[in-house]
């Protein structure tokens, strides 16, 4: 609370609820997709879901990295390679890791994330990053909910395709 009695939030509180409102929302849509599923993609030349998820763990253990260096356990060997630019036009699925294995994956980085967010001293969520999308060290943390659910708008329409019905 502040002087007024008001109840009041730090930056800390604020990302962590942003991240939290994100990986609610994202692991509802992913909870009853499939291997298969995970390979469909929402229109013609758009992203599949498996290189999504695994576009969005490598890029949040990048950021967050950034954000505190060593604080991240490892990518699995050639992971980042698995999930760039490159492969994003690969239909393959023995290309990629399956969900359990990109589950697997993002709940190590997520639970580094969220320490490195509890750990991460108050004053250093304004030290800049030089980055374009995200200027500020908070504004890392605030990726690891936006970017999350920017790529999830894309699993809706591949779940309303295969007849589920709207989660939220």
């Amino acid at each position: 609370m502040d002087l007024t009695g008001t109840p009041s939030m730090n930056v800390r509180e604020a990302l962590r609820i942003g991240i939290d409102i994100a990986e609610y929302c994202c692991m509802a849509y992913l909870e009853d997709l499939s291997d298969e599923d995970l390979m469909r993609r929402p229109a013609p030349g758009m992203n599949h879901i498996n290189w999504q998820v695994g576009h969005l763990i490598a890029s949040e253990y990048q950021m967050i990295e950034q954000a505190r260096p060593g604080c991240s356990p490892p990518l699995p060997a050639g992971f980042a390679e698995k999930y760039s630019k490159e492969t994003a036009a690969i239909d393959d699925p023995s290309s990629f890791h399956t969900k359990e294995e990109l589950l697997a994956v993002y709940r190590k980085q997520r639970e580094a994330t969220l320490a490195a967010l509890e750990s991460i001293p108050e004053e250093d969520f304004a030290q800049e990053t030089g980055i374009d999308y995200a200027p500020t060290v908070a504004a890392l943390f605030s990726m690891q909910g936006s970017h999350w659910m920017m790529h999830s708008g894309q699993w809706v329409v591949v779940r309303r395709q295969m007849g589920k019905p709207p989660l939220f």
